[in-house]
């Protein structure tokens, strides 16, 4: 049985507060650390940053160039995504193909044990699924295990979380005490390649298209005003909506075919039914039989006790209470009471 200290572990380093409080505790804990950097999206300044923490603390480092490969999968999948009348949510996919995917195949390649990352996320060997399983972080407040649920099983057996039971504060202080400069960055509350917020304009120039303006539309068809492009709104959505109108209302459906964004009173963005495709499971084989879990609707929603079912590889989830803006192209992500990731699907 190998020790911490004869482990190998290949931890990811951004440039952020979090993996390289990540780096540091792996190795005081004993592991023998190596750490990589991504180099996905203009991170070259990060990178650098955290090739410099790396040697500080005397752990070898490698940079891995990976910018065409994120442009064709994530960002031209999420604009494609988005044309499509979608909301997707990048982070859960270049988690499986990039964060995971590339660094387990260079961890299997050059004899590592395991991968660690930032993310607030825990691992355990479970009696119950009698496999390595993904867990929810200690504090709920910054759990990430929701990005997690499309990692294969043979990446989830890589998996290392060394954040998984701290809080940000415990981490900005670890990092403040060993004299990190990155101990009070900010945290990014963006998708990486889109700092700005500016989703449609992401979407214009990775596509080489321009989304005309169409009509808001009422359920039964009463136009309403105009909008700027169909990718410029999100299910649930009521700010920016550049429209007088006498009482508050919300985008429920975008009409890809016919252009049109569909609005409608809150009351009415409330269902107690969803689907979901490309499902995958982590914890268990299969789901034969209707089963109670808890879910997930989108990264900040609260878990929502519900009943599942799966057939010919759809999901039907029904929901004991109604939730609010269930939106195609998010994740609907699947936990047991105790706190078990065990999976997930895409919401269509």
């Amino acid at each position: 049985m190998q020790t911490t200290e004869n482990k190998r572990v290949l931890c990811a380093i951004s440039g952020g507060v979090d993996s390289a409080v990540s780096m540091l505790i792996l190795k005081n804990e004993g592991f023998d650390v190596s750490s990589a950097t991504l180099l996905l999206c203009g991170n070259d300044m990060e990178a650098n940053d955290a090739k410099a923490l790396s040697e500080s603390l005397d752990i070898p480092h490698v940079l891995i160039e990976k910018k065409e490969y994120f442009e064709k999968e994530i960002i031209g999948s999420f604009a494609q995504k988005y044309a499509a009348g979608l909301t997707p949510n990048p982070c859960v996919e270049c988690n499986r193909k990039v964060k995971f995917g590339i660094l387990c195949e260079y961890a299997k390649e050059n004899g590592f044990d395991l991968v660690a990352t930032g993310h607030y996320a825990n691992t355990a060997f479970s009696e119950k699924y009698g496999r390595k399983v993904i867990k929810k972080a200690d504090d709920p407040k910054k759990d990430q295990s929701y990005v997690l649920w499309q990692l294969t099983r043979e990446q989830v057996e890589y998996a290392h979380f060394p954040l998984g039971s701290l809080d940000k504060s415990q981490v900005r202080e670890i990092a403040e005490k060993n004299g990190f400069v990155n101990a009070h960055k900010k945290d990014s509350q963006d998708i990486c390649f889109v700092p700005d917020g500016k989703y449609g304009d992401i979407v214009e120039k990775a596509l080489g298209e321009k989304f005309e303006p169409g009509n808001f539309v009422t359920d039964d068809g009463k136009v309403l005003g105009t909008h700027k492009g169909i990718i410029h709104y999100t299910v649930g959505q009521r700010k920016g909506l550049g429209l007088a109108l006498p009482a508050p209302l919300y985008v429920s459906e975008k009409r890809v075919d016919t252009n049109e964004v569909v609005l409608c009173p809150e009351d009415r963005l409330f269902s107690s039914t969803l689907f979901a495709k490309s499902i995958n499971l982590q914890a268990f084989d299969k789901i034969s039989a209707p089963l109670r879990i808890k879910v997930k609707t989108r990264y900040s929603a609260k878990e929502a006790d519900a009943t599942i079912q799966i057939e010919n590889d759809i999901a039907k989830i029904e929901f004991d209470a109604p939730q609010r803006a269930i939106t195609p192209g998010q994740s609907a992500v699947f936990y047991d009471d105790d706190g078990v990731l065990l999976g997930g699907g895409e919401i269509i």
